[in-house]
């Protein structure tokens, strides 16, 4: 107790309430869920569950706006052409913005209006996302500015380091992804990599390995396959097997050969070396960083920045991919075929309908939601291993792998595919046996 009063004594009482009263703050908008009318999720969501249900119009208005500026600006800032992955990626956004008028207007072939396609990436997914980073950001100053990620990093530290080889507080992308959204995991990486707290080793696998869906929309994926009847079973293995699988991929290629080396080859902020007790060192970090911070507007501006940066990054490529993956795996045999990659696999695991449950899992690049369809017929074992795995996979090409692309966390497209099919084989390769264990 007298270690606490020396290192704590120094600091102000507004320190002490900076320190305090923001984190509540940020941890009640991102963690703590609430039932409103009958919904039960964080006050994140609820917020912007408000503003799509009674504003759904101006939202999506917002959203085209954010598309349209985000196509653009490569070609304002002479950008587009200065590399051949700026060329790829303009050319993506480009298509993006042209999905999103046609989506917008609900005008073109049906193929891309089918209700499943388009609609869905633009009026569900793009419109929810492009609200959620934005208003997330306001609040996600209060989580890493004020002291809060930096204490909560020297208490998982112990955990974190040996067994994922990251810094403690990349314990909180895994909590905000799982309670809140992926998007709001990279939105949390790619804010502790620019503020050079992640090496890019370390950023790349949190972005990989922690940046999952929410509990949330786990729920849509048990409700689809109709296991909610073992909801807390389903959920509890997932938890598991992801970070079981990302405990293995960082000591694989290519995560294992990333360096170790801060954002823009910068001087990095490293983890201090701990003496004594770990809570105290924790409540001292705390306020150190409390007490250091920038005024709470300044922060929260330059959160915001990065926010609307991001987002206008990734819309349009969001559409583009997204909508692409999902027609090449309605309307030609490429998931087909990449599905016997894990036929051999599903087989000599012994999985009923082994066909089935390969291609189910191929599905997972395109969109995380298509192997619950694919399988929501098949026999409970296949459905549980299906449902887990494509939870677990966390690279999809409707969400996570154009969000990736829009950060600055350096990933290239071959390197995030290399990364999910090992995440693939692994979580087939774990969460088989548990399957045949428990249900």
């Amino acid at each position: 107790m007298e270690n606490v009063k020396r290192k704590s004594s120094s600091y102000s009482f507004l320190t002490f309430s900076k320190f305090i009263v923001l984190s509540i703050i940020g941890i009640f908008m991102f963690f703590i869920p609430v039932t409103i009318a009958g919904y039960n999720s964080v006050p994140l969501d609820h917020i912007t569950t408000y503003i799509l249900d009674h504003f759904p119009m101006p939202a999506k208005i917002y959203a085209l706006i954010i598309i349209v500026i985000g196509t653009i600006q490569p070609f304002v800032n002479k950008s587009w052409n200065k590399t051949k992955t700026s060329l790829v990626f303009s050319i993506f956004k480009i298509l993006g913005s042209i999905f999103s008028f046609l989506v917008f207007f609900n005008v073109g072939p049906q193929a891309i209006l089918n209700p499943d396609f388009g609609p869905f990436l633009f009026n569900v997914l793009a419109v929810q996302v492009g609200l959620l980073i934005p208003i997330g950001s306001i609040f996600l100053t209060f989580l890493i500015g004020y002291g809060f990620i930096d204490a909560v990093g020297i208490l998982m530290r112990p955990v974190m380091r040996p067994v994922w080889k990251t810094p403690g507080l990349a314990a909180v992308d895994a909590v905000a992804s799982f309670v809140g959204s992926s998007v709001v995991g990279l939105l949390i990486t790619n804010s502790l990599y620019k503020e050079r707290k992640f090496t890019t080793k370390e950023a790349c696998i949190v972005a990989t390995g922690f940046s999952t869906v929410a509990a949330t929309f786990m729920i849509v994926v048990a409700k689809t396959l109709d296991i909610m009847d073992i909801w807390n079973t389903f959920f509890w293995t997932t938890f598991f097997v992801t970070f079981a699988v990302s405990a293995i991929t960082v000591r694989l290629r290519p995560l294992s050969k990333k360096p170790d080396t801060y954002y823009l080859n910068q001087e990095g902020i490293q983890e201090a070396k701990l003496e004594g007790n770990i809570v105290v060192n924790a409540v001292h970090e705390g306020l150190r960083v409390a007490d250091s911070a920038k005024p709470v507007h300044e922060n929260m501006f330059t959160c915001t920045k990065d926010a609307i940066h991001l987002v206008m990054g990734f819309l349009p490529n969001f559409m583009s991919m997204g909508l692409i993956a999902l027609l090449l795996a309605e309307y030609t045999p490429i998931f087909d075929i990449f599905g016997y990659l894990f036929y051999p696999i599903t087989f000599a695991l012994q999985l009923p309908e082994p066909m089935l449950a390969a291609k189910a899992t191929s599905l997972g690049l395109a969109e995380m939601y298509l192997p619950a369809l694919v399988a929501a017929g098949a026999p409970l074992i296949t459905k549980f291993v299906v449902g887990v795995g494509c939870i677990s996979g966390i690279l999809m090409f409707t969400t996570t792998i154009p969000g990736l692309v829009s950060t600055e966390i350096p990933l290239s497209i071959g390197e995030m595919v290399v990364i999910w099919f090992e995440r693939a084989v692994l979580s087939l390769i774990i969460v088989t046996p548990i399957a045949y264990l428990i249900l």
